[in-house]
């Protein structure tokens, strides 16, 4: 009798906090360095305009990039909110949802994806709040 020899397989480098969930459920994990970009192009192809992806991880405790879009109504919003949380699903990122109810609106609507903060904003939110302007010391990305 021949005995197969067995081979070991190199060994592999710890999974990320969620990750054994997202690869369990047949999503791929994308890092946010490369996950920021491409949500960035994802809400451009769909019409978000004026988007911007901004590295705050050297001035931010919380987050590690933000993605910036003025959107043209709430429908159009909406719709980008479905992509992302579609991209999200697919890519092992999690949206986590505010504890408290917050009233739907058609100014700005905030994505959280931990490391990913994605902001969708009218063109009068963000000529108001000026997130590029308050968070200057960031590095613009994209």
């Amino acid at each position: 009798m021949e005995k197969k020899r067995q081979t070991k397989a190199p060994a592999e480098k710890a999974a990320p906090q969620g990750a054994a969930e997202a690869s369990a459920k047949g999503a791929i994990e994308t890092s946010a360095k490369d996950a920021a970009p491409q949500l960035a192009v994802l809400i451009n192809d769909g019409k978000g305009q004026d988007v911007v992806v901004i590295d705050v991880s050297d001035i931010s405790s919380w987050t590690d990039f933000f993605v910036i879009a003025t959107v043209t109504s709430g429908a159009h919003s909406a719709g980008l909110y479905r992509q992302v949380k579609d991209y999200a699903k697919e890519n092992g990122l999690a949206i986590h949802v505010p504890y408290r109810k917050i009233p739907d609106g058609a100014d700005w609507t905030l994505i959280d994806l931990g490391p990913i903060v994605v902001h969708l904003m009218s063109p009068e939110a963000r000529a108001f709040y000026e997130l590029e302007k308050l968070w200057v010391r960031g590095r613009v990305v994209r």
